[in-house]
């Protein structure tokens, strides 16, 4: 039914953040006109948790969140979280130039990406 997913991260600098994604991440993308970058992800899932207020996150997955937070602050990323240990996996928190902030985590359960 579905064929993909589109995130959307609002930001207070869209221009900026595009450029992160481009620059310094280094993501495929596309122009959908006038500069709109649409970048291409890497695989990925969806969980659905409990709340009282809906929210949504974004995190980026990673092998070995030592080596990725090694290579963002070399690259100027500053992180607002150190790398903390939860059940579920290592995780930390990147500032996006734009003022926002996404998560990044080295999960230690079964990636759904491998279905």
């Amino acid at each position: 039914m579905f064929s993909g997913a589109h995130v959307i991260i609002h930001s207070r600098d869209a221009e900026a953040d595009r450029a992160f994604f481009r620059d310094v991440l280094h993501y495929p993308h596309v122009d959908a006109g006038h500069g709109w970058l649409i970048f291409k992800l890497p695989p990925a899932e969806i969980a659905v948790h409990p709340a009282e207020e809906p929210q949504h996150e974004f995190y980026f997955m990673c092998d070995d969140v030592e080596a990725a937070v090694a290579e963002l602050t070399a690259k100027g990323v500053e992180f607002t979280h150190p790398v903390t240990d939860a059940r579920w996996g290592r995780l930390t928190r990147f500032r996006l130039p734009g003022g926002g902030e996404v998560g990044m985590y080295e999960p230690r359960h079964e990636r759904a990406t491998e279905l």
